[in-house]
């Protein structure tokens, strides 16, 4: 008997635990936020669209990697020795154009997984979460600034210091074989016999 009251008790309390968050609510008032004239602040540290600075991007592909979804591509080319593309604001220096950095913002999970790797800090999330289009093309940011004739140039470039390059190691590689030969030394001749002295004759020591 006793075990039969205590099971009706803990169904009782069971049900009393999973409405206390309803019984909450109905003694609260209710409070309508006027939306988009009045918006509810944002946690600190929420996650929403990704925002990169390029002046301080060095296409180093630490993001894209890390991002597991691929929603991010970016394409670089190498700067030649003569160019200076200056420093981040972190002080690491620029060695490589971005001509194409792009997020699909339609394939992005916001997990902030691409935020952490970068050395100079220029890709992060923001506080931005109204961006909804008609057109999935429109979710698709590119942040890159090089114009096309600006990658032509760069390319072209790169493509001229790369032949000059060749052309030198070809010449260093070749400039071995072109040198003439050395005459080979003629052999040494053979050392010369020792002289034998003549054989003393006999000597009659009869008196």
């Amino acid at each position: 008997m006793g075990r039969y009251f205590r099971n009706i008790w803990d169904g009782v309390v069971t049900v009393l635990i999973g409405m206390k968050v309803t019984f909450l609510h109905l003694f609260t008032p209710a409070v309508t936020i006027q939306y988009p004239d009045v918006k509810v602040k944002l946690p600190e540290r929420a996650r929403n669209r990704l925002y990169v600075n390029m002046d301080d991007c060095i296409g180093c592909d630490q993001c894209a990697m890390a991002c597991p979804v691929d929603c991010i591509e970016i394409e670089t080319i190498k700067s030649t020795p003569d160019v200076d593309l200056g420093l981040t604001s972190v002080g690491t220096k620029k060695r490589l154009y971005v001509p194409r950095f792009d997020i699909d913002i339609a394939k992005c999970c916001y997990c902030g997984l691409c935020v952490y790797p970068c050395p100079t800090e220029c890709i992060k999330m923001t506080d931005v979460y109204e961006f909804s289009e008609y057109d999935r093309k429109s979710l698709v940011y590119s942040f890159a600034v090089m114009s096309p004739a600006e990658i032509d140039q760069a390319k072209t470039k790169l493509a001229a210091h790369e032949k000059e390059q060749a052309a030198k190691k070809a010449a260093a590689a070749a400039a071995p074989k072109a040198a003439p030969a050395k005459p080979a030394s003629p052999p040494a001749p053979p050392p010369a016999a020792p002289a034998v002295p003549p054989p003393t004759p006999p000597t009659d020591n009869k008196a």
